[in-house]
């Protein structure tokens, strides 16, 4: 199993999962470079989804239906299938919402495709008001091994650890997160977001204790996450 990343627009990435015969296509705004891979690697699109139904995650949705007769698959469909397989290739399907009640994490081998949930070095912003249901979605995708590597939806990665500075001005770890940083390539791992990520490091003792100095509720879990939501 493969991934291919695409970029399109200003920082959204569309996203190929394949095997040597077929591919599922996500998040395909970036319509003309999925379609020349596709022909390049003589593979057959089977399938387009969406991590969440926001028009930049959709442009490209039904040109790339009408060009290549791949089925399309909606996400309340999707939650209800759980998995798709084609091929050898099997993608499970998380229920992540939060940023929106829709949003889908793609699960496909130690690699997770997560949308607008978890970008690499930030979150989403929380669209839909439930706070406790993102808390829950970031907490399930922080279970998998330290190893999977996340693709997000968005390149926020220069902004991320602009931001993550401001909170942890002397986390040495953003320095070595940015070396590795590769705009044709945008990825990170589980482990490194626990290294630099604010909004996944709500255990951690020293951004514990940053809350605490301003006077933030950090009594439980959930209090730290959401006062990281809403105070940053």
């Amino acid at each position: 199993m493969q991934i291919q990343q695409f970029r399109y627009s200003a920082d959204n990435f569309s996203y190929l999962v394949h095997d040597r015969t077929s591919a599922i296509a996500i998040d395909p705004g970036a319509v003309q470079e999925i379609l020349s891979f596709l022909e390049q690697a003589d593979l057959k699109l089977a399938y387009v989804v969406n991590t969440h139904m926001h028009p930049d995650h959709t442009p490209g949705n039904r040109e790339i239906i009408e060009r290549t007769k791949a089925v399309f698959i909606d996400n309340q469909n999707l939650r209800r299938m759980q998995a798709i397989s084609m091929g050898e290739t099997s993608i499970t399907i998380l229920h992540t919402p939060g940023h929106t009640e829709d949003s889908l994490t793609f699960q496909a081998g130690k690699m997770l495709i997560t949308g607008d949930t978890l970008f690499n070095g930030t979150v989403g912003n929380c669209f839909s008001g439930d706070l406790k249901a993102f808390y829950t979605s970031i907490k399930m995708l922080l279970e998998f091994p330290a190893d999977t590597k996340i693709y997000a939806g968005h390149d926020y990665v220069q902004y991320a650890m602009s931001f993550a500075r401001s909170i942890e001005p002397d986390n040495a770890d953003i320095d070595e997160f940015l070396k590795g940083y590769n705009p044709r390539l945008v990825r990170s791992t589980l482990a490194d977001e626990l290294k630099v990520n604010p909004y996944v490091r709500f255990n951690d003792a020293k951004l514990v204790a940053g809350l605490a100095s301003k006077g933030l509720p950090i009594e439980t879990e959930f209090n730290r996450w959401k006062s990281l939501m809403e105070y940053y």
